[in-house]
């Protein structure tokens, strides 16, 4: 599962390192995104020239009757894609890149960990990002969506849900899911829209290299969707992991 994401890299800075254009009002720099929240994505609809745009985080398929559903889809399994009615045909058409600067996970707490204030282990949030500080290139499916509802030229939801896969070795001490990170050697392949073979894109969402990662912990202030600024991703001392009462009793979501 990848249930919240650091965005702090400009529309351009990302349109740069993906060789793709840009235009439209910039999102807040944001250190703890949370589903439903906008994010950028990277598409290429037509096949020629790939494009950042601002996508509503947590799929909300065209047959919905509101967008409640997208808070449930912020993540898609790789190994079910093909399955799911609401997934395989954006498989062939609908593929983005979504770029972050990093992601944040829970790891179980061990018997000695800290208690909350009612008394429950608290789980240590850590920080995860590339060990050459570059963009995470994530792998996501994206769709549109209008209120059946309301007028019939109502404004169209553009939503995206990130992919994961199996942990590679240096999540597994974390999590067992990860998301799907792309090398740059997959990018245009994936965002192809006239490749539309499955069994050929899903082979391309394969756990990252071991290598590609870093981690430490950091405050458990990045529960509360409320903190957004840099300091959460600050690394906290094992010893003290910034666990304190007022810190866990917000729910992740």
């Amino acid at each position: 599962m990848c249930g919240r994401v650091v965005s702090t890299s400009t529309p351009q800075q990302i349109a740069d390192f993906f060789g793709a254009s840009f235009e439209g009002d910039p999102l807040p720099v944001n250190y703890n995104v949370a589903p439903t929240t906008d994010v950028y994505a990277v598409v290429n609809e037509d096949g020629h020239e790939p494009a950042v745009r601002a996508f509503h985080w947590g799929l909300v398929p065209v047959w919905a009757k509101d967008t409640k559903i997208g808070s449930s889809m912020i993540n898609a399994r790789a190994e079910t894609l093909t399955e799911k009615p609401s997934f395989k045909g954006l498989l062939r058409k609908r593929r983005c890149i979504i770029p972050i600067d990093g992601f944040y996970e829970w790891q179980a707490p061990a018997l000695t960990a800290a208690l909350s204030a009612k008394g429950k282990p608290v789980k240590q949030p850590m920080f995860i990002h590339r060990s050459d500080s570059h963009l995470l290139a994530v792998a996501g499916l994206w769709t549109v969506w209008r209120d059946k509802a309301g007028p019939a030229d109502g404004p169209w939801l553009h939503s995206c849900t990130i992919i994961t896969t199996a942990a590679n070795d240096t999540m597994a001490s974390v999590h067992d899911r990860m998301p799907a990170i792309l090398p740059a050697s997959a990018w245009h392949e994936w965002l192809d829209p006239n490749i539309d073979d499955p069994d050929e894109l899903t082979q391309l969402l394969r756990p990252a290299p071991n290598d590609i990662l870093a981690m430490h912990r950091v405050s458990t202030a990045v529960n509360s969707v409320r903190n957004k600024g840099v300091e959460l991703i600050a690394e906290v001392d094992p010893e003290s992991s910034g666990v304190s009462a007022a810190t866990v009793t917000d729910s992740l979501f």
